[in-house]
């Protein structure tokens, strides 16, 4: 198993990974990669030349998690995520290809802006997974608990593994 990520002389971070390891990897992330597919868009031509797009709230949850209101009101609300959730899929959708991209068996060196796009990966990752999950804070306590043979284990422990990951990569980052 993979002893996580570390700084990398001259910048960015470095991480060995074994090839199931990556296989892992490269499905969640490719799950995701299709969630932020881009979403509903304008009738109009000019709006949609302009990336503005739809105001509602996602209705998956996996979606509303990753692409979260930004304001209470409903109407600044839905008048945010009309100019910014075209932009934000996007860059989710990048950060996702840097990861397929740079994701390998063995030795994977990351320079500091693909270390980046794989913190936000990650990120989105274990959101995505975690709203599946209905992850809650206790997570540790019932991993700690659980059965090895309950048909939640592997899930649970996968999410366990990514937040390790997550934070062996800030900590290599900072």
């Amino acid at each position: 198993m993979s002893s996580g990520f570390r700084t990398k002389d001259g910048g960015g971070a470095v991480v060995e990974f074994e090839a199931a390891e990556v296989a892992i990897l490269r499905s969640l992330v490719t799950q995701v990669l299709g969630l932020v597919e881009p979403g509903e868009t304008s009738d109009d031509p000019l709006e949609r030349a302009l990336g503005i797009g739809a105001s509602r709230v996602p209705s998956d949850p996996v979606l509303a998690r990753l692409f979260p209101s930004a304001y209470e009101d409903a109407e600044d609300a839905a008048e945010f995520r009309r100019y910014t959730e075209a932009t934000l899929r996007e860059g989710k959708r990048a950060d996702a290809r840097t990861m397929l991209d740079t994701a390998r068996p063995g030795r994977t060196e990351l320079t500091a802006e693909q270390a980046q796009a794989w913190l936000r990966s990650l990120n989105d990752v274990r959101l995505a997974l975690g709203t599946k999950l209905e992850v809650t804070e206790e997570i540790h306590e019932e991993i700690a608990t659980m059965a090895e043979d309950d048909p939640r284990y592997p899930a649970y422990v996968t999410y366990d593994w990514l937040t390790y990951l997550q934070d062996t990569l800030v900590r290599a980052l900072w």
